[in-house]
């Protein structure tokens, strides 16, 4: 992102004792029902309060996440890479602590310049905390999107009333994780006033939204420019980390993750498996979405499972680790990354390498997470950051990683677009799905349709056994070549999955 001032502004909302009822959208009747229950001061957020628990409660946190996500799928001009939001717990747990002071102002100070943060309050009647995210939506009124055409260099502020930030920062694109807080406070100052008793709503988000001279979101057919690491996922007109269409069908190798039902439902997916790609897909990623208590079992097996990709919040999980370095199979795969320091609390990638039996495993805490001990036998895994390297149309697997014994993991590549258009004469494709270690990585990702010419973008590169016969065919552009045994021995290649 570049260094642009955020706008930060009155990003508050004030409501007063007599305002008027909330404005909702034509198709309202169903939130509206949901919402009710709410008006009894009996309910579930004041008990769960009185008894010093979370500072929010889980209805109420799946209620205003499945708010924003219902506005943001609804948003016009439609969005093209508007991103599906998920709860996170770190995300929350900050916004309790600026909760708890009742201060009617952004903050803390240190913390604001990671984080987009929506403020709002209100006093008398009671009103759910839905309220307040509908009201932000609602700026929208005073908000005009600005066009690609506009932007040059930079998109302008188009906001005609006193503020709309909150909107911006609720339709944010990129801001994909939220967590809010709620706090009674007594005496609270808002803007001179003193309010007795003052419901305070807090809610963070990241990556932070709000930056000068860009427009909230891209306008066009949803889900057209979403970024890689959603597969190509698309739900409700967002971006979404799940199940699309039918996974590929592995024929060759087993490739079983166990599933465990999730804590919170909809919130994070299983498995997601590579799979023919959608129109307008950048990248498809031949990698594991787990859940963070995913285990790594024996059952996993084959190059499919060496990369899993980890979802935020996963400190707060449950999912046992057991042994340090190498970890025993029964451990959950994202805490066994955090122990290790491979990824942190955001998530993100991570490679496995199977170890094979060890005699024991070593209790420690790291990093968060404290593991146990194991004094008895068992098959054993290490975990490692995944490399991400830029390379050229002409790159081969034969160049980059080369084949060896046992298979190490090849780095994240990042191809250049336009590929096709350069150097034609030494760029070859060897194979249809599956590619010899002798064919342009770039060239063979357009041919199998992973990744589009005029975009480029992220793929990984995973070996798999050998082949006798590389089929030739004619996709996407490109006229692949056929490949036999004879071949294969005389250059030592091994196949290619992207």
């Amino acid at each position: 992102m570049e260094s642009l001032c955020c706008l930060r502004g009155v990003s508050m909302l004030l409501l007063l004792q007599t305002a008027a009822a909330m404005v909702m959208s034509p198709n309202s009747t169903g939130w509206q029902q949901i919402l009710d229950k709410y008006l009894d001061e009996d309910g579930d957020w004041w008990e769960a309060k009185q008894r010093g628990k979370r500072a929010i409660t889980d209805s109420d946190a799946q209620l205003i996440l499945d708010l924003h996500n219902k506005l943001r799928g609804q948003v016009y001009p439609p969005a093209s890479n508007m991103e599906y939001m998920v709860w996170d717990t770190e995300l929350e747990r900050t916004a309790e602590e600026w909760a708890e002071t009742c201060l009617w102002e952004h903050g803390p100070a240190g913390l604001l310049p990671q984080i987009g943060q929506n403020l709002g309050a209100h006093w008398g009647r009671y009103r759910p905390p839905t309220f307040h995210v509908q009201a932000w939506y609602d700026e929208v009124k005073d908000y005009s999107f600005p066009y690609p055409q506009e932007c040059n260099p930079y998109c302008p502020f188009r906001c005609s009333g006193p503020v709309c930030t909150h909107y911006t920062q609720l339709v944010w694109a990129t801001s994909s994780r939220i967590g809010c807080a709620i706090n009674l406070c007594y005496n609270m100052n808002v803007w001179g006033q003193i309010w007795a008793k003052a419901v305070y709503l807090v809610c963070n988000y990241s990556p932070k939204g709000n930056w000068w001279g860009h427009a909230p979101y891209k306008h066009g057919t949803p889900c057209s420019a979403c970024p890689p690491s959603y597969g190509g996922g698309c739900k409700d007109n967002l971006c979404y980390k799940g199940i699309s269409y039918p996974p590929k069908e592995e024929t060759e190798e087993n490739n079983f993750i166990e599933q465990e039902a999730p804590h919170t439902p909809s919130k994070f997916v299983h498995v997601f498996s590579c799979a023919n790609p959608q129109k307008n897909l950048y990248v498809c990623v031949s990698a594991q979405l787990v859940i963070c208590d995913t285990k790594l079992r024996d059952q996993c097996k084959g190059t499919p499972c060496n990369r899993y990709e980890c979802p935020a919040g996963c400190l707060d999980a449950t999912g046992k680790v057991v042994g340090t370095v190498y970890y025993e199979m029964q451990s959950s795969v994202c805490r066994a990354g955090l122990h290790a320091g491979v990824i942190d609390n955001d998530g993100g990638w991570m490679d496995v390498t199977r170890q094979g039996r060890k005699d024991f495993f070593i209790k420690s805490n790291k990093n968060g997470v404290q593991s146990l001990g194991k004094y008895q036998s068992a098959n054993s895994f290490t975990v490692s950051r995944v490399a991400v390297k830029a390379i050229t149309c002409e790159t081969t697997v034969a160049q980059l990683c080369p084949y060896q014994k046992p298979a190490k993991h090849c780095p994240r590549l990042y191809c250049p677009r336009s590929c096709i258009e350069e150097k034609a004469h030494i760029s070859r494709v060897i194979g249809t799905g599956i590619y010899s270690d002798k064919s342009s990585i770039c060239w063979a990702a357009v041919h199998a349709g992973v990744i589009r010419n005029d975009v480029g973008g992220y793929i990984d590169v995973m070996p798999v056994d050998k082949r006798k016969l590389y089929i030739a065919s004619y996709q996407n552009g490109i006229s692949s070549e056929s490949g036999s045994d004879r071949d294969k021995k005389e250059v030592k290649s091994y196949a290619l999955r992207i």
